[in-house]
């Protein structure tokens, strides 16, 4: 099958009709699951889901960490990019259903799965995947990240009937905030950069690693910056300018590859001039949890353990 000259649509429809010829198809999620379906509203629409499905493929990192922490199995997941922390997905066990931005349709419609799961990377291709089966987006909007977050873990709740696990892992994460917030207010200003290949990229309030100032409660030292998934361009110039007390520092090419790691490229003498390189307040956060997952009950747990340990 040559897929490239077929296209999604093509793939996908011929599966469909292998499934069927087998007696699979892409049935009704009731009927598959044997259960109890519940309406989900969720950014993209409003989907049918069985309550406890038992075959699920999830797109996003922060939701498959949810979903193992609740003790919750899945079918298939990306394995191109996995974080270390959600290694054990890496085994045979788990169907590799592709990359976050390339899913392999093929294999997610020989799963037949209930329920597919994803959230920003896939939502342009949710039509098709939901041609497969039930989809739902289960993204975190940055804008309102922790009720987004919040939302999405309740969503999980309903879905496998766990509102009470929920409740209580939400209620822990509301305590570590609330501790964060309190030592926040110590602090005179700060700066959450994005370094890719030596560049680098600034983000404030309101984006897409804005919870720093917007949920935890450090002041920005630019409230300005263009709200943006890649964030503002930025010069090391900028730092010296800005100086921030504290500089969060997310790596992406330690994340996917490359050859310029941040500490190498803010190894400099501009950088040297800032008062978070001269008080030991540049802080190289995780990138597995803050670019490749987020948004789910183990990173967010993470994250704030950082930003906590940077203020102690």
């Amino acid at each position: 099958m040559n897929i490239k000259k077929m296209g999604i649509a093509g793939v996908v429809f011929i599966s469909l009709l292998v499934l069927g010829a087998c007696g699979g198809g892409n049935s009704d999620s009731s009927q598959t699951s044997g259960g109890e379906t519940i309406t989900i509203e969720h950014q993209l629409g409003k989907t049918d889901v069985p309550k406890n499905p038992e075959k699920v493929v999830v797109f996003d990192y922060g939701i498959l960490d949810s979903l193992d922490k609740m003790g919750v199995e899945v079918a298939g997941v990306p394995k191109a990019s996995l974080p270390p922390y959600l290694s054990k997905f890496e085994s045979d066990e788990y169907e590799n259903i592709g990359s976050l931005k390339e899913p392999d349709f093929e294999k997610i419609a020989e799963i037949n799965p209930d329920l597919i799961i994803i959230s920003g990377r896939q939502q342009d291709l949710y039509e098709e995947l939901n041609d497969i089966s039930s989809t739902i987006f289960l993204g975190v909007d940055t804008t309102r990240y922790m009720a987004s977050f919040k939302e999405n873990m309740k969503t999980l709740g309903k879905i496998y009937e766990q509102e009470n696990f929920i409740k209580e892992e939400l209620a822990k994460v509301e305590d570590s905030i609330k501790d964060i917030q309190d030592k926040a207010e110590q602090v005179e200003n700060s700066l959450v950069v994005l370094s890719n290949e030596g560049s680098l990229s600034a983000y404030g309030p309101e984006s897409r690693f804005g919870l720093i100032h917007d949920v935890f409660g450090l002041p920005a030292v630019a409230k300005d910056l263009k709200v943006s998934t890649h964030g503002q361009s930025i010069s090391f110039e900028f730092l010296v300018e800005k100086d921030p007390q504290h500089l969060y520092v997310i790596d992406r090419t330690a994340a996917i590859g490359g050859d310029v790691l941040a500490e190498e490229a803010l190894d400099n003498k501009l950088v040297r001039k800032t008062r978070a390189y001269q008080n030991d307040h540049i802080t190289y956060l995780d990138p597995n949890y803050w670019y490749l997952s987020g948004g789910g009950l183990v990173s967010v747990s993470e994250m704030i353990s950082e930003i906590e340990s940077s203020l102690e």
